[in-house]
């Protein structure tokens, strides 16, 4: 049995309380649902060997493709007149959605109350390219399972926050090009044998109700058992007091838990792949051109490399940043 310290539970949960994985399965705020009798368990539900996503594969997509940019960025505080640059100019400051409590991409500072991380910084350089400012960001915390529908109503500008860019998604909003590589691992009590999550079958692994996290569970060979949580941050409690063996999500997430907490470890190598976009309303392609413009310029001019080397460099050489695609 492991001895667990009440503080890291605590101040784990805090941080993680809601951790957004890589991705919600949740339906649009508009569509009209009625989902059968099991088709999303309930936060501490487990279910062995499967679960059935909530949206459609979408076939002949390349989810890594985005909208191609339309020349050279403009000049800071000159926006082009009827862009969505010159609305959000016009307003003073770009709404930044994202988490308050993933570690190292968007987490709340306890010392100054500000949200910061990579996701954090990728916001920044988009206030800097609209005002010269990259101070001039406006944070808006949501929820992982409402990335989707906070782009739909309007309510941020952009989204950066551990979020895959996904064929499902495409049909709601528009993505950047990939700014970050992710994948998704399993975390474990450090003293396990597991090497990866296909040597926990029949083992309880848990993962965030509605996330695509906890459907990836449902795909692993061994049948291990997956368990819902309302958040990761539930996953670490229910790790840490002996309830489940594992938790499942992207390895930057664990890789945050991780960091804070001895008892445990990732293993295992990928075995989903998470590419990060940042999404954007439809209704606005200029705006995502504008930002795989601003993508483009720090892949080149070495602001990608700085910003992995400030959050993540801990962890091992800055790799070469994700390449665009375009469509």
């Amino acid at each position: 049995m492991r001895t667990r310290l009440a503080p890291i539970v605590a101040s784990l949960a805090l941080l993680l309380g809601a951790a957004g994985c890589a991705g919600d399965s949740s339906p649009r705020y508009d569509e009209v649902t009625a989902a059968p009798t099991g088709r999303q368990p309930g936060p501490g539900s487990a279910t062995p060997g499967s679960s059935t996503p909530a949206k459609p594969v979408v076939e002949n997509c390349n989810p890594r493709a985005s909208l191609r940019p339309a020349g050279a960025l403009p000049q800071a505080g000159k926006m082009p007149s009827g862009t969505w640059m010159a609305k959000v100019h016009a307003r003073g400051r770009l709404v930044l959605g994202t988490s308050q409590d993933t570690l190292l991409f968007s987490s709340r500072n306890p010392l100054t109350g500000k949200v910061e991380g990579f996701d954090v910084d990728m916001g920044r350089m988009i206030a800097q390219a609209i005002f010269g400012d990259p101070d001039r960001l406006q944070i808006k915390v949501i929820g992982y399972n409402e990335r989707v529908n906070s782009v739909l109503k309007g309510e941020v500008d952009v989204v950066a926050d551990t979020m895959t860019a996904n064929c499902a998604r495409w049909k709601d909003v528009d993505f950047s090009s990939i700014y970050y590589e992710a994948g998704q691992k399993v975390l474990v009590n450090r003293d396990s044998t597991a090497k990866g999550i296909e040597d926990l079958g029949g083992k309880k692994i848990c993962a965030a109700a509605g996330s695509t996290s906890y459907d990836n569970i449902g795909t692993v060979k061994s049948k291990p058992i997956a368990v819902a949580k309302a958040s990761f941050g539930d996953c670490l409690v229910a790790f840490q007091q002996n309830e489940v063996d594992a938790i499942s999500t992207d390895d930057t997430i664990l890789a945050g838990m991780a960091a804070q907490d001895p008892y445990a470890k990732v293993i295992g190598e990928r075995y989903t792949e998470e590419p990060y976009g940042m999404a954007i309303s439809k209704e606005h392609p200029e705006f995502t051109r504008f930002v795989n413009a601003v993508l483009e310029k720090a892949r080149q001019d070495g602001t990608w490399a700085r910003t992995y080397e400030k959050w993540l460099g801990r962890f091992g050489a800055v790799p070469q940043p994700p390449g665009a695609q375009y469509r």
